[in-house]
């Protein structure tokens, strides 16, 4: 029984010592296999570079390059490690592994495919402002796992691609400009044709807006205590733009109808007792008959 152990021992210490240098040739063509896929990926970068591509596409390319140049290094020492390793081989081995393989990692595949599909498709560029399950951000980074997207307070979220590729996106960017909007109320005894005109007349007379394409108001519905009317213009479609153009838009109707001498009203509450009472009254106070 010792005798045979040994013998097995003595067996593989041999055999490892005969593969030992075809192991540290393998070792030294992975570490130039590394540095062919740098240089294959700076020379890709300049083809590229001479192009109008778009950078997600760009990085799809390097990637591809790159993994290209890795997966044919990792054959090669593996043919030199297994002499008897032949394509054919290879390939019966990886379909029978696949299957294993993708069950345990079905998510990272998954993410790896969405991630070529987004950058193969024309949307959702690198920049855009976009809106996805309750993330709202600017994209910065794409790769074939996940997409960088930044908030617009300034957290990084890391989204995995096949969130973005499964579920609806929003792409705010896509057009130079897009349409606003604000609702405005005004008091029940108010001239709803007067008030829209002066509404009309305050949002049309701000610059920087996209006066090509109108401004709407419509009479939207009866509030509690005002006639509510929705405000649509057009302006940039950054988050900054459409900030920015609600600002002077909700100044300008505000002065407006000041101006014109129609009321925005306070909003009321119910109470108790049934009695409408401003917002901001104490407790227990009535409103004045």
């Amino acid at each position: 029984m010792f005798n045979t152990i040994n013998n097995q021992i003595d067996s593989m210490i041999t055999g490892f010592a005969e593969t030992l240098p075809g192991i540290v040739i393998a070792l030294i063509l992975l570490m130039i296999t590394g540095i062919i896929a740098s240089f294959a990926v700076k020379i890709a970068d300049m083809l590229v570079g001479k192009t109008e591509l778009r950078p997600s596409l760009r990085n799809l390319i390097e990637t591809l390059v790159k993994l290209a140049v890795w997966l044919l290094g990792i054959f090669l020492a593996a043919v030199i490690v297994f002499p008897d390793l032949t394509p054919s081989s290879l390939i019966a081995g990886l379909g029978i592994g696949a299957v294993a393989v993708g069950f345990a990692f079905q998510d990272i595949f998954e993410n790896f495919f969405a991630g070529i599909l987004i950058m193969l498709r024309e949307k959702m560029r690198i920049g855009d402002l976009i809106e996805c399950e309750g993330i709202t951000g600017k994209v910065e980074h794409i790769n074939l796992r996940e997409t960088h997207v930044r908030k617009l307070s300034g957290e990084l979220s890391v989204v995995p691609n096949s969130i973005l590729f499964k579920n609806p996106v929003e792409i705010m960017t896509d057009e130079p400009k897009r349409r606003h909007d604000v609702v405005i109320g005004v008091s029940y005894d108010t001239d709803l044709d007067q008030a829209a005109k002066v509404i009309r007349d305050a949002v049309e007379a701000i610059d920087g807006l996209e006066k090509d394409k109108g401004v709407d108001v419509f009479a939207q519905e009866f509030n509690s205590s005002s006639v509510d009317f929705l405000v649509r213009w057009w302006a940039g479609s950054t988050a900054r733009d459409g900030w920015e153009s609600k600002d002077k838009v909700v100044r300008a109707i505000k002065a407006g109808l000041d101006k014109a001498g129609i009321e925005i009203p306070f909003p009321y509450v119910t109470h108790t007792f049934k009695e409408k009472v401003p917002l901001g009254d104490q407790p227990g106070e009535t409103a004045q008959s």
